[in-house]
């Protein structure tokens, strides 16, 4: 099977650094785990300090972008984890469960490994306040047709504590939606390079030049520019969080 970031994850952990206040919140929904399973675990983003921290992920590319550290790394895929059942205490998924094959299964599967905790941080796709639409609405069809809805968490796993993720304006890990206070950013190939979904949208050069053309022209201020007085933005993202039953 093919893994979709060993073409486009070059660079990708020197551009998606994990912002610490996102961190805090993914450790805070982990609870007391010692043992966690990140799954899709990329280049090992928002893998919490002082745990035993287990990462499956199916790119060699982003596995040879980790850190260094004390994890154990393994190559494999979320609808078939090669684990024994209830071996962790908690299990995460960060910003990954869109590229599964079948997300269904993989979240069974992670069900099935796990004792006390799943945590997934993920994009509502019925969210649609977001500039970003205007200039880029190939994005809604790809949200509606990757991203799983909160419903879809309720029915896998049970009851679900749903938390809004604001976004810093200053975010230092460059997901889709990190720069909706610095819109030049979106212009820098580099930058849409570490994001899938701009990969997946195809030719967007009209798309770009017209924002281009309204960041020059003072357009984008006029529409948006109360944007810039705010610290930070609910752009769409959730921490999806199950305490599971025995």
């Amino acid at each position: 099977m093919h893994a979709l970031y060993d073409t486009i994850g070059l660079n990708y952990a020197d551009l998606r650094r994990p912002d610490p206040r996102i961190r805090k919140m993914i450790d805070a929904a982990l609870g007391d785990a010692e043992t966690v399973l990140n799954v899709g675990a990329g280049a090992g983003s928002y893998e919490p300090d002082g745990r035993r921290i287990t990462a499956v992920e199916p790119s060699r590319e982003m596995i040879a972008q980790r850190k260094a550290s004390d994890a154990t790394v393994i190559q494999g895929y979320a609808e078939d984890l090669p684990f024994e059942d209830n071996a962790f205490d908690a299990a995460m998924a960060v910003l990954t469960i869109h590229h599964w094959t079948d997300k269904k299964r993989g979240v069974a599967e992670m069900r099935r490994v796990t004792r006390n905790r799943i945590v997934f941080l993920t994009y509502d796709p019925s969210f649609r306040d977001l500039w970003l639409f205007d200039y880029f609405p190939k994005l809604a069809a790809l949200d509606e047709g990757k991203m799983p809805p909160i419903e879809d968490f309720e029915s896998w796993l049970g009851p679900v504590t749903v938390s809004p993720v604001l976004v810093p304006y200053n975010c230092t890990d460059g997901f889709v939606a990190a720069y909706w206070r610095r819109p030049a950013a979106y212009l820098d190939e580099k930058v849409r390079a570490a994001m899938s979904p701009f990969w997946a949208m195809g030719d967007i050069s009209e798309e770009l030049g017209r924002l281009k053309s309204d960041l020059e022209s003072g357009t984008w201020d006029a529409r948006y520019g109360g944007l810039v007085g705010l610290d930070a933005l609910d752009c769409g993202y959730r921490i999806i969080e199950s305490v599971l039953q025995s």
